[in-house]
Formats: C-alpha cells, sequence, structure tokens
C-alpha cells in the first residue's frame, strides 16, 4: 500500500513538473512577442515619418508622468511643433479639423517624449488606458472627438487597434495655456 501511495504521488508530481514547465515557455514565448512588439515603437515612428518634439520647459508645479503599480499617469502635454513652438489657435476660427488633428497628434508625441524619459524605454508601454483630450473651440464648434482622432491614430498605429485604442473623453475649452489647439493627458499601463 505505501509502494502504490508512493508512485502516485510521484505521477502527481511529474504531472505538476509538466503543468508548470508549459506555462513557463508559454509566459516566455508571449512576453518575447511582446517585447518586440513594444520595442519597435520607436522604429514605426520612424517609419511614419515622425520626429519627437522637442518640448519647451513646464511653468508649473507637477511631474510629467508617475508611475503608481503598472500604470503610467501621463499630465496634459500641449501641441507643439518638432522645434518646440506651440501650435496655437482656435477650432471653428483659426484651424480646421485637419490642422486639429495634426495637433492632436503633436500632443501624443510630445507625450512619448515624457515617456521615453520617465521610463527610459518606450518598450515598457504595453497599452493605452484612457485619454483626455481638450480642444481650444469656439463655444459652437462640436467635432472635438474627430480632432482627438489625431493622437488616438497616432497611438493605433503605434501599438494596434487592441492596445493603442483605449477609453476616451475629448472636450472643448473656452481657452487653453499659451492659446495652444489641443492638450492631451493620459493613462498607459506598462509592462
Amino acid at each position: 500500500m505505501r509502494i502504490l501511495g508512493l508512485r502516485l504521488r510521484l505521477l502527481n508530481f511529474k504531472s505538476l513538473v509538466n503543468v508548470n514547465v508549459n506555462p513557463v515557455f508559454t509566459f516566455a514565448t508571449n512576453f518575447h512577442q511582446l517585447t518586440n512588439i513594444m520595442n519597435s515603437i520607436e522604429q514605426k515612428l520612424e517609419a511614419l515619418g515622425l520626429e519627437l518634439p522637442n518640448l519647451p520647459g513646464s511653468k508649473g508645479i507637477y511631474k510629467s508622468c508617475l508611475t503608481v503599480d503598472k500604470l503610467v499617469y501621463v499630465s496634459g502635454h500641449v501641441s507643439v511643433h518638432t522645434d518646440g513652438s506651440f501650435i496655437t489657435g482656435k477650432l471653428g476660427q483659426d484651424l480646421n479639423e485637419e490642422e486639429g488633428q495634426v495637433a492632436a497628434r503633436q500632443c501624443g508625441l510630445a507625450m512619448l517624449v515624457s515617456l521615453k524619459k520617465h521610463l527610459v524605454d518606450l518598450g515598457q508601454i504595453k497599452r493605452v488606458v484612457k485619454l483626455l483630450g481638450m480642444v481650444n473651440s469656439t463655444p459652437d464648434y462640436t467635432q472635438h472627438p474627430v480632432v482627438i482622432n489625431g493622437c488616438s491614430s497616432l497611438f493605433v498605429e503605434l501599438w494596434g487597434d487592441d492596445h493603442g485604442k483605449g477609453v476616451r473623453s475629448a472636450v472643448g475649452m473656452g481657452s487653453l495655456p499659451g492659446n495652444v489647439a489641443v492638450e492631451i493627458e493620459g493613462i498607459f499601463e506598462i509592462a
């Protein structure tokens, strides 16, 4: 009876070992695939012909990024040209939707600058969780979501539909700092 019990325990142990090996292998394989995808963000930017902008210094008292557990909270980033100068104007008065989308895309690129500085490697970003887009617009302007699509489209191009598209809000503002066209803040999950 003891020998039978010992054999059963040995069989159970072997099955546990086999169960533990497969998930580790699967995890390592999935992690490797995920790492390859995530490390290519800067290569994708280059392939898209996009440059990360120079960011002007902040005048506020805040952190541009803050990590809590597996989430990175990114403060609002304003629309800037590659040289760091502001993209200014009101949607519905000074700028059309296409110009607003470009401004929103530039906000997304500015966020990537801060994320890279904070995380060192953009490959650590697993997914976009949430964006809040604020559009400097006239009171009768109603296409705020269309404008913020400029940033959302960028992130979908970089991380794909499943990981680049998070939840989102797009709202109009009577004014934004320095009369910038767009300001966007976000939350990202890291691996």
